[in-house]
Parts: structure tokens; C-alpha cells; sequence
């Protein structure tokens, strides 16, 4: 089985307990583990793959919190990095018309830096790159575009997910799309929401979106459609596989557990070819990987509701 290396944030979501009202009334917060690139690397481990975390924390308790619960999850922290910058925070709310209220405090996360022994390690194996916080400059972004460099002369099958986040990029979503261009070039696999595929190609019709993203370099595209399940695209041909009926009570996390199961089942096959030649194989894949995403919003928080494979296989 290969490795799959994720690398990018993780960070404490503070999440108001009293939803439906803004930040400035709520007085109770619960602390979680959040951050796309770890869910990811805890949804592999919990499927009994071999996820490694790269990212950095500040070395304070909630920078120690993150770490135990990753590897509480079986995910490989070894290659994380302690900050003396303290630990990237977010704050969260539902204000009572259903808008998000966010602070983001950022922090230790933009702080990785580049570990160049890490390359003897990397030939053959899975770079997951999960961008929420790694275009917003520091010493991560550079990173991230040299561990892109590694995974391509490395031989790795690549996957990009921009994890656009619109109360980080008000604004500025053109600096965003000219800044995920290079990983949709260079990435084997990129996996968007809608939102996403339409924002970054300039294209409202999905498959059109699709089309214009093969051209600037991605093989393999995932555009997930909540209930509606998942289109896929490769090689000019294009389905949307179907999503499992569930009764969802919190969707956090259900796109990264999606991307994590997906990787999960590439990495079991020890050979990345069968994946750029079968579409029939991917469309098996997507499945899964849709009733993974399915079963993550039947239970609260990211982390906690990730399914084992006990749980995907019933």
C-alpha cells in the first residue's frame, strides 16, 4: 500500500455552542480539531491507510491537542513541525439568516518549512496538497510549490484540492485562481465542490468547467455535488456517479473524507496506471468514496464522524 503524504493545515476550530446568533453574543465555544489536509490524512488512517500529516502548530497546548489527535486517529505525525509562533485559530458561528460568522486568527501553520530529507521518501508514493490556507503566503506556500517540485520528478501521483474558502479570499478570488493554476496543471487528480470548478475555470456549465480544467493540465477531475453525488471526468468521459440516501446532521468534513477515501483505495493499488485507463474502476471508486462522504454528515464534528472500513464496508 502506498504512502499518502498530506500536506497544508491544521488548526483549532472554535465552533459557538449558541448557533444563530453572530460572534459577538455567542459566550460559549467548543474546541475542535480542524483543518481540510489533516481530516484527509485522518480519513486514510481510519480506513486503515497510511496517512502522514506534514504541517506545523505552534508548540503550545492547542498545537499538542492537534498533534494527540491525529495520531489518536493512526496518522503518521512524525514529519509535523513544532512553532514558537502560537497555533492558527478559528472562531465560528451561524448567524440566525444561516450566514457564517468567521475570525481567523492565523498562525503557526503558515510556518513549514521545506524538508529536503523528506525526498528519498517520496518516489512512488501519494501528495495530497490541500490549499485552504496555503496560498495565503508565508513560508508555507513556498514549501507547498517545492513539494509539488518533488512529487512530479518524484514520480507521485499528485492530487490538488483548493479548498477555496471565500472568508479568506473576499475580495481577491483572482489572486486565488491565478494562484491554484500551477497544481491543476501539474495534478493527476484535482477535486472541487461546484463552487469551486466554476470559480477557478470561469465556466457556470459543470461540464464545460470540466473541459476547460483538462486543458490547463489535470487528467482526472471530481466535482462533488453534495446528495446528488459526484461528476467525474477523464479522458472525455464524464458521469455523475450517484451518492447513497442519508439523513445528514452536519456536513463538515464530507468532502475530505471523499478525497481521503478516494486516495485510500489508489494507494491500495499499488500501480497508479490502472487509474488513468479504467474509467469503469474510478466510477467504483467515486462510489465508495461517495458513501464515505455520506456517512461523515450522519454525525457531529469532522474528525469524530470519519467511517472506518468496518462502517464503509456494511
Amino acid at each position: 500500500m502506498k504512502k499518502v503524504y498530506c500536506i497544508g493545515e491544521v488548526l483549532i476550530d472554535f465552533v459557538a455552542e449558541r448557533q444563530g446568533s453572530d460572534l459577538s453574543k455567542a459566550n460559549q465555544f467548543t474546541k475542535k480539531a480542524g483543518g481540510a489536509p489533516a481530516n484527509v490524512a485522518c480519513a486514510i488512517s481510519k480506513l486503515g491507510g497510511n496517512g502522514i500529516f506534514i504541517g506545523s502548530v505552534g508548540d503550545d497546548p492547542f498545537g499538542k491537542f492537534l498533534l494527540e489527535t491525529l495520531k489518536s486517529e493512526g496518522v503518521d505525525i512524525s514529519l509535523a513541525q513544532l512553532s514558537d509562533t502560537f497555533t492558527t485559530l478559528a472562531f465560528v458561528s451561524l448567524s440566525e439568516d444561516g450566514e457564517r460568522d468567521f475570525v481567523f486568527s492565523r498562525g503557526a501553520d503558515k510556518e513549514l518549512k521545506y524538508n529536503p530529507d523528506l525526498r528519498k521518501n517520496l518516489s512512488g508514493n501519494i501528495l495530497h496538497l490541500g490549499a485552504a490556507t496555503a496560498l495565503l503566503g508565508g513560508p508555507l506556500e513556498k514549501t507547498y510549490g517545492r513539494y509539488l517540485f518533488d512529487g512530479l520528478t518524484k514520480n507521485m501521483f499528485i492530487c490538488f484540492d483548493p479548498n477555496f474558502r471565500i472568508d479568506l479570499w473576499k475580495d481577491d478570488e483572482e489572486t486565488f485562481i491565478k494562484k491554484c493554476m500551477p497544481f491543476v496543471e501539474k495534478s493527476h487528480l484535482c477535486k472541487f465542490s461546484q463552487e469551486e470548478a466554476q470559480l477557478i475555470s470561469g465556466k457556470e456549465d459543470l461540464h464545460e468547467a470540466c473541459d476547460a480544467l483538462h486543458k490547463v493540465g489535470t487528467k482526472i477531475i471530481t466535482v462533488t455535488l453534495g446528495k446528488e453525488g459526484t461528476l467525474l471526468s477523464m479522458n472525455g468521459n464524464k458521469k455523475v456517479i450517484p451518492s447513497v440516501k442519508v439523513t445528514p446532521v452536519d456536513t463538515t468534513g464530507a468532502g475530505d473524507a471523499f478525497i481521503g477515501c478516494l486516495l485510500y483505495q489508489i494507494s491500495d493499488l499499488g500501480n497508479f496506471e490502472p487509474v488513468f485507463e479504467d474509467f469503469s474502476l474510478l466510477e467504483k471508486m467515486v462510489a465508495t468514496a461517495n458513501k464515505a462522504g455520506a456517512i461523515t454528515t450522519t454525525n457531529y464534528g469532522a474528525i469524530v464522524a470519519l467511517p472506518t472500513k468496518d462502517q464503509l464496508d456494511k
